[in-house]
């Protein structure tokens, strides 16, 4: 199996409540770097992009550095993830490490939090990421995410806000983004490389939903999971490892791949058929019905 991308989560430490967001279960678990590195090894051959994220925040490792040159060494491109809560001049130093090919920014996650943070306290540092960006002349994406599309009216407030806050800061005219927004998935240019981007909320999997039915899923198509803790599963979203193929700990990915569960899993999204509870109980799916 190739995959477009892998992620990995190197921690599963995000240290905020976001609303929209599941409750955490699994202990507090950091990847230990020379893991990761036989992560990597294991991985090369198989993807060239890898995202180091699935529940946890990577901007929360003060090392993160080094994950990042371990995976440049290893000749992958970094995906980064974070809520925008960490980046202090030192985190944001780390994200201009060639490695990175993007990097997306949850705004969701100040509106959906009781953290003792102002509006501007919260996204000038986002902002002053955008500037670095451009100062550096770096050619990765930053995609500022944007996903509560049909959300209540205390979104659309902050929506606004945000909005007017972003025009005057990228030298937009006044009421650019909702002129250009039209209410589905899209991204809207900033600036070079630099995107807002909306969605709607999601709903988590969980073995306690309905069942949602068949249908086709990227999971061990496109992509695969490696949680922090060295468990296997099949997409980003299975953050509580109920689908468990295989710990790298105790085995290697070649065996997990060919196992008799994860090629059920690949053969049957590939007919449309969900074999596991929680694919079947997973809404998400639904959003490649028209791929």
């Amino acid at each position: 199996m190739k995959f477009f991308r892998a992620y990995v989560e190197v921690t599963n430490i995000c240290g905020l409540a976001c609303s929209f967001c599941p409750p955490k279960s699994q202990p507090n678990t950091t990847m230990p770097l020379p893991f990761f590195r036989e992560v990597l090894k294991q991985l090369r051959g198989r993807t060239e992009e890898i995202a180091l994220h699935v529940m946890g925040d990577p901007m929360v490792l003060s090392n993160l550095d080094a994950y990042l040159d371990e995976a440049h060494t290893q000749g992958f491109r970094v995906m980064i993830t974070t809520s925008g809560f960490y980046l202090d001049p030192d985190r944001r130093s780390m994200l201009l490490h060639p490695s990175i090919r993007q990097i997306n920014v949850s705004l969701n996650s100040f509106n959906k939090n009781s953290a003792g943070r102002s509006f501007e306290e919260y996204l000038e540092p986002i902002l002053a990421l955008c500037d670095d960006k451009a100062d550096k002349r770096s050619d990765m994406f930053i995609n500022l995410r944007l996903w509560n599309l049909e959300g209540t009216e205390r979104d659309e407030a902050f929506n606004a806000r945000l909005f007017t806050r972003l025009e005057g800061h990228f030298d937009l005219e006044s009421g650019h983004i909702v002129r250009h927004a039209s209410g589905e998935r899209q991204s809207i240019r900033m600036a070079s490389k630099v995107l807002l981007h909306f969605d709607r909320y999601f709903e988590w999997p969980a073995l306690s939903n309905p069942d949602a039915g068949d249908g086709y899923c990227h999971g061990l198509r496109s992509q695969i999971a490696v949680l922090s803790d060295g468990r296997v599963v099949p997409c980003c979203l299975d953050g509580e490892g109920v689908i468990d193929l295989g710990n790298l700990h105790e085995t290697n990915l070649d065996r997990i791949l060919s196992s008799k569960r994860a090629l059920a899993i690949a053969s049957g999204f590939e007919d449309g058929k969900a074999v596991e509870e929680l694919c079947r109980k997973c809404t998400y799916k639904k959003r490649f019905d028209k791929e």
